[in-house]
Parts: C-alpha cells; structure tokens; sequence
C-alpha cells in the first residue's frame, strides 16, 4: 500500500499511475475531495488499483484523521512519497525582496507538512517489511548546484525563488536526519529530484515530460532491500546537497 501527496495533478498523479501500473495499490491523496475522488476514478478507470484519500498535509486535524482512516482501513502502509508543495514566489524579484510571508506560505508546506504527515504515518511505515519514504526535492534545493556557475540554477531566474529553494535544502536535511533515526529498520528514506519537468508548479516551463519526472520517485518507492537509505538522487546519480 502506498500513499502518494498532492496527487490530483501532476507529478504526483503521475506517481500514482505508474505505482499503480508496477502492481502497487495506491493511495492518491488531495485536499479537494472532488479533485481526488475524479484523479482515482480516472486511474481507476484504467484498471488500476487507486483509492482516493481526502488529506491536507497543512492541516493537522486532516493529517490525524488520514492516518487513522489508513490504520483502521489498511493496518499498515509501505509506501509514502510526500510529493505536495508550493511554489508561490515572483520570478524575477531579487532574493531579498520576496515577502517573509510567502517565506512561512513555502514552508509550511514544503517542511513542516512533510514532517507533520511523516511523523503522523511513521508508525503504519515501521508496520511494514520493506517502508519506504520518498522525499520529492529539487535541484534548486542543492545548495552546491546553486553556487555552480556553470549549473541552470546559478541564474537571476532561478535566484528569485529563494524560499522554494531553501525548503527544499532543509527538507534534504530532514531526510537523512530520519534516514538515520532508521537506520536500523526496514524503513529507506530518500530524497529525489524529478528532473525540471513541465507542470503548473513551473507555469508549464521544464525539458522533461511528467511521466519522465515520476520516474525518479517511483523506483525509489519500489527500491529493493539492498538499496540505498539518506541518498539525494536524480534518475539514479548523486545530486550534490
């Protein structure tokens, strides 16, 4: 059983699909009801074993009420890709003129929601023989990427997310940190970056199709027992932190 994030749309969607497709049942989550109970009944449509689940990972009382619902329903879970997040920054405004509130709008739920809802499932993952978490992350969240001169993100472009691009380095942070927590488990804990992908988060803008940027994700979430735990990854090399 594996639960997908922001999963109506986009990469998340995709995710869901393609866990589905490998034989994965496959919670798709969402904060519309109406958006998630049509995003399943699509995959569904095609044969795919998805089930919707109502969740805003922002908000507390949904994130209990989800994880109770799984236990109660499912008993354990062995996948969770936390996939949800915003981008809600300006481009082309300098680093120091992006307002402090879209600062705490990011992180609320690009980190604090990721560790609300990883924590809220951890006990369901430890339930399982091979739990799995995958972090979706960002090449903009590799600060040695960002100080690269030679690298797409070393540009006034990509500069002006700040916010976006410091929450997805403090969420690489918090993967190895739980990584390590669970070391000594069969839980694997890994961050990925999909790949500059075409979706909305990108106002359509990218060089990879979102079918292609699932890809990365998802064979993290199938990764064997000899894979890898704390690990920062795109289409199988090492992003640099």
């Amino acid at each position: 059983m594996a639960l997908v994030t922001g999963a109506n749309r986009g990469i998340g969607f995709e995710t869901a699909r393609q866990l589905a497709a490998a034989g994965v049942r496959v919670l798709l989550s969402g904060r519309d009801r109406e958006a998630v109970t049509a995003a399943a009944e699509e995959l569904r449509g095609s044969g795919l074993p998805v089930e919707p689940l109502v969740l805003d990972v922002t908000d507390a009382d949904s994130v209990r009420a989800a994880a109770a619902e799984v236990e109660r329903e499912y008993g354990r879970l062995d996948v969770l890709v936390n996939n949800a997040a915003v981008r809600v920054e300006e481009y082309g405004r300098k680093p120091s003129e992006q307002p402090l509130e879209q600062w705490r709008r990011t992180f609320d739920t690009n980190l604090f929601a990721v560790v609300e809802v990883t924590r809220a499932f951890l006990p369901l993952l430890l339930r399982s023989p091979a739990g799995r978490v995958v972090n979706l992350s960002s090449l903009l969240g590799s600060v040695g990427t960002h100080g690269d001169p030679s690298s797409y993100a070393y540009s006034d472009m990509f500069k002006s997310l700040p916010a976006y691009s410091a929450s997805k380095s403090a969420l690489n942070s918090w993967t190895v940190h739980l990584a390590y927590e669970l070391r000594d488990t069969p839980v694997k804990v890994n961050a990925v970056h999909p790949g500059y992908t075409r979706t909305g988060l990108n106002d359509g803008e990218g060089d990879l199709d979102v079918p292609d940027g699932a890809r990365t994700g998802v064979a993290m979430a199938l990764l064997g027992d000899d894979g890898p735990t704390g690990t920062y990854t795109h289409r199988g090399d090492t992003v640099p932190w």
